[in-house]
């Protein structure tokens, strides 16, 4: 019979699996990796695009009131995340060996399979021993 654990046992077991870990990791590295492509973004890329709206930054940019500005910046950023997210992991791809994959296991041989007459035969034969009984 299993052992019920408790919350507390259950949220250890969860918490000692390497997957936990790894994407804590991952989500630390990510944030302070997210803050140095918003740093690029909002300190060197919306500047240059928003020398186009004079006397005033890209990202304060506001029609009617409306952040587009702030949007467009959002977006861009996006952009420029994603594109780097999917190089690095373009280049760890290439760079990690691949498995070797194994050879698929041959089929076992299936044994012949009975013929209709074998078939019959036998129903016949079968039918025969109920009927003497």
């Amino acid at each position: 019979m299993e052992e019920k654990k408790g919350f507390i046992g259950e949220f250890k077991d969860f918490i000692a699996r390497g997957n936990v870990l790894d994407m804590a990791v991952g989500v630390v590295v990510g944030g302070a990796f997210t803050a140095i492509v918003t740093s690029v973004v909002e300190n060197l890329l919306t500047p240059i695009i928003g020398l186009a709206i004079p006397d005033s930054t890209f990202a304060e940019w506001a029609p009617g009131g409306f952040g587009v500005g702030a949007v467009i910046n959002a977006i861009i950023t996006f952009l420029i995340t994603a594109l780097v997210v999917f190089s690095i992991v373009k280049a760890v791809n290439k760079m990690t060996p691949k498995k070797e994959e194994e050879p698929a296991p041959e089929p076992e041989p299936e044994e012949p399979k009975p013929t209709t007459e074998e078939l019959l035969t036998e129903i016949l034969a079968e039918l025969k021993k109920q009927n003497k009984k």
